[in-house]
C-alpha cells in the first residue's frame, strides 16, 4: 500500500482522480482533507512514474513458467494428499483402540 497526496477540491473528487488513475476497487482507504503537513506521503505524479510495465514473456518462457507452477501445485497436492492419507490411518488406529476387544462367546452344548 502507498500512501498518496492528491491535490483535488475535494475527497470525492480524489477518489474519483485515484479511479480513474488506478482502477476502480483500487483505493484501500477513503481520502482525507490535509490539514496540515503530509509526512510519508507521495505525490500522485511520483507514485504513477514509478510504476513501470513487465515486460510479457516469450512463448518459450511462459511454457516453462507455467510447468514450473504446475510442479508447485503438483508438490502441494501431494503434500495434502500424503497428510491426508496419515490422518486417516491415525483417525482408524484411535478407532480400534477404543473399540472394546471381541469377546468369544461360547456356543451352549
Amino acid at each position: 500500500m502507498v500512501k498518496t497526496l492528491v491535490f483535488a477540491e475535494s475527497s470525492v473528487h480524489a477518489s474519483l482522480l485515484l479511479q480513474y488513475q488506478f482502477g476502480m476497487n483500487s483505493i484501500a482507504i477513503s481520502p482525507t482533507l490535509a490539514t496540515q503537513t503530509m509526512e510519508g506521503y507521495r505525490l500522485l505524479d511520483d507514485v504513477v512514474n514509478s510504476i513501470k510495465p513487465i515486460k510479457p514473456l516469450t512463448p518459450a518462457q511462459m511454457r516453462v513458467s507455467s510447468l514450473q507452477k504446475n510442479i508447485e501445485r503438483d508438490r502441494d497436492a501431494l503434500k495434502a494428499e500424503r497428510e491426508s492419507q496419515r490422518h486417516q490411518r491415525e483417525a482408524q488406529r484411535q478407532q480400534k483402540q477404543r473399540r472394546p476387544p471381541d469377546t468369544p462367546t461360547s456356543i451352549p452344548a
